[in-house]
């Protein structure tokens, strides 16, 4: 069993000659061993009282609350320790430490309240009978206790993880909402505020002797330097941040609490809670606005704010994990009567570019569903909106999906096939014009191609709208290349999937500064080459791997808080070096792109797949592009031949 217990300070000369001749009748790692069950039992029974009740001062605690920690975690619904009493045994260990800080300070006393709260946790994770019995045995006080800060940031992330496994049953909820105000408040400013304090209080401090020094064993299990705790304390604190979201959503989706869940400046700090990279698996604070718009209440907050209602869109056309998600919380407000007319003038503009979609995820016709919404009461809608823009827009839609199909529902296989024909002759007559350097002219005919095609040539269609992206980013309009770029990938299959067009609408991000958005694109972009090459082996493209160095840069999770405590006159020494957090994106996206070659089960070596497009920043953008002809013609002719 000694051999599982890990994580824990590295044991002294005289531990281990105290496990060699132990000689204690209540030592853990000695029953464990037992082979008779009733006798174990009976062993561990006492055990887990005397850690109780013993007042003086045993080295072994932390070795114990380590392997208990590991076994929780391997076993959580084992009930063999929850009958013996453990969770009495964590509550009386989490009430020293929480009440008697000169207890606390003590030789290893200081971890034992970390492995309390997560062994809580971890036996209230997945069975409803075992958090009612931690309720029963008193886990709820001491964990506010740990919730309010009663030790550092890092009891609070278990402590929190742990209150939000109890909240999330039926049969422990209201034992949770007896402190219901006091802890939805905490947790919201906890989730607004947790990464500025780990990075203050860790990530930050440049000198690693000020750094805590049970915070670095706690992280790296005594493995690893500065590089590996940094790394740690990222995924712990972003952890922190969406654990503490996910009890907020046990309170939302009782509609709980909702007045204060929904107070402008959270909903605003919300959009930015994404987890990252390292916690791809929640989605934050998305799906907590999510689970508010289900609400009237939710969704009247959430409607008068533009800035969460912008974020909502940047969502729905990205490839994020979570891009259904916007969707559902824009068709929610559209389809509420008290909401509709209060944001359709913002997301029309953006659900547009979405009516072609066929399915993403498990939802199939999403596009169909956009659509019926966006045309709700259509012509009624004409008197009630006095954007142009946007009943030019619906105007659009409502030819392209109603009209046109009807027109395009009796046609021919062989009027298909002529159209066909048709629209490749002025795909290639826009390419050759592009070729030239007459952009405005490639885009009228890419219009005129477009017009052309029947509906059911979704693969043309596809290749029209992304050629017209990529004259758009040549004019520098980054907003038509999005829209373009977005029905492209909602016309590829499978959904999102065609790799020029993530490309595309990656730098038209970039060039919008939504380093979020542009950074997933690339990613996706990156996977469309390394799945579709016939090489065996492949390299990332440079300008691939160049974007996601700097989207990544300007995403890492504390970036915020790194703008806003550098050179501050703070107790703790922040860290201004440039450099180091550099080599630290640098080292992310390396080991980013390993678990996805590795994913893939393909391997890097060869030479750049794609060559970069052209993106010309001079007003006088023909010459540029005739000089850069001249310069580089293999690489224009390879853009060229992308059309």
């Amino acid at each position: 069993m000694t051999s599982i217990f890990n994580n824990t300070p590295p044991k002294t000369i005289n531990d281990m000659v105290m496990d060699q001749m132990c000689n204690n009748p209540c030592c853990f790692f000695c029953i464990m061993k037992e082979p008779d069950t009733s006798l174990r039992r009976s062993g561990l029974a006492t055990c887990f009282k005397e850690m109780s009740v013993i007042n003086r001062d045993d080295q072994q605690h932390v070795l114990v609350l380590s392997g208990l920690w590991n076994i929780a975690m391997a076993q959580p619904d084992d009930p063999e320790f929850i009958s013996l009493g453990i969770f009495d045994c964590m509550v009386s260990l989490l009430e020293k430490g929480t009440n008697d800080r000169s207890w606390l300070l003590r030789d290893q006393n200081i971890y034992i309240p970390y492995y309390a709260a997560h062994v809580i946790g971890s036996y209230t994770m997945n069975k409803v009978e075992f958090a009612e019995k931690a309720v029963l045995a008193g886990v709820i006080p001491p964990l506010m206790e740990l919730l309010r800060g009663k030790i550092s940031w890092v009891e609070q992330r278990v402590a929190v993880r742990a209150l939000g496994h109890l909240a999330s049953y039926e049969r422990t909820f209201e034992a949770v909402a007896a402190y219901e105000e006091e802890l939805v408040r905490l947790t919201m400013n906890l989730a607004s505020t947790c990464l500025d304090q780990v990075y203050t209080k860790f990530v930050g401090v440049k000198d690693d002797n000020k750094r805590s020094k049970y915070h670095c064993d706690l992280l790296t299990r005594g493995v690893g330097g500065l590089e590996m705790e940094n790394r740690k304390a990222e995924e712990w604190a972003s952890q922190l941040q969406c654990w503490s979201l996910y009890l907020l959503n046990c309170f939302a989706c009782k509609e709980r609490s909702l007045n204060l869940i929904c107070n402008q400046g959270f909903l605003v700090d919300l959009c930015g809670m994404w987890g990252g990279l390292v916690n791809h698996s929640s989605p934050a604070g998305v799906g907590l606005i999510r689970i508010l718009c289900y609400s009237k209440y939710g969704r009247q907050n959430i409607s008068e704010s533009k800035q969460v209602l912008e974020n909502l869109c940047h969502l729905s056309r990205s490839s994020d994990d979570w891009q259904y998600m916007g969707i559902d919380c824009l068709l929610l407000l559209l389809k509420d009567i008290d909401t509709r007319y209060k944001v359709i003038e913002i997301v029309t503009m953006f659900l547009i570019d979405l009516v072609e979609l066929k399915s993403l995820g498990d939802r199939s016709n999403l596009g169909e569903t956009i659509t019926k919404t966006l045309l709700l009461d259509y012509k009624q809608s004409k008197f009630r909106i006095k954007n142009s823009h946007v009943l030019k827009a619906l105007q659009q839609t409502w030819e392209l999906k109603v009209e046109r199909r009807k027109r395009e529902k009796t046609m021919s296989v062989e009027k298909i096939e002529e159209k066909r024909v048709l629209v490749n002759l002025i795909k290639q007559q826009a390419n050759h014009v592009f070729w030239l350097g007459d952009v405005e002219e490639a885009i009228k005919m890419y219009n005129e191609a477009l017009d052309t095609c029947p509906l059911k040539l979704r693969k043309e269609r596809m290749v029209l709208y992304s050629n017209r992206a990529q004259c758009y980013l040549l004019l520098r309009d980054p907003d038509a290349a999005i829209g373009d770029s977005t029905r492209a990938l909602c016309l590829s299959n499978p959904t999102n999937s065609h790799g020029k067009s993530l490309w595309r609408r990656s730098q038209a991000y970039d060039m919008k500064g939504l380093a979020k958005e542009s950074l997933m694109d690339c990613i996706m972009f990156i996977n469309s080459v390394t799945t579709t090459t016939t090489n065996k082996r492949v390299k990332i493209p440079y300008y691939a791997a160049r974007m996601i160095s700097k989207q990544m840069e300007a995403t890492w999770l504390f970036v915020n808080a790194q703008s806003k405590f550098t050179g501050s006159d703070d107790d703790y020494e922040i860290s201004s070096n440039e450099d180091d957090h550099q080599l630290e994106c640098d080292e992310m996206m390396r080991q980013m792109m390993r678990m996805m070659m590795e994913k893939k089960s393909i391997a890097s070596g060869l030479s750049t797949i794609i060559e970069e497009p052209l993106i010309v920043k001079g007003k006088n953008w023909r010459s540029e592009m005739e000089r850069a002809r001249r310069r580089n013609k293999t690489a224009f002719n390879v853009m060229a031949q992308s059309m």
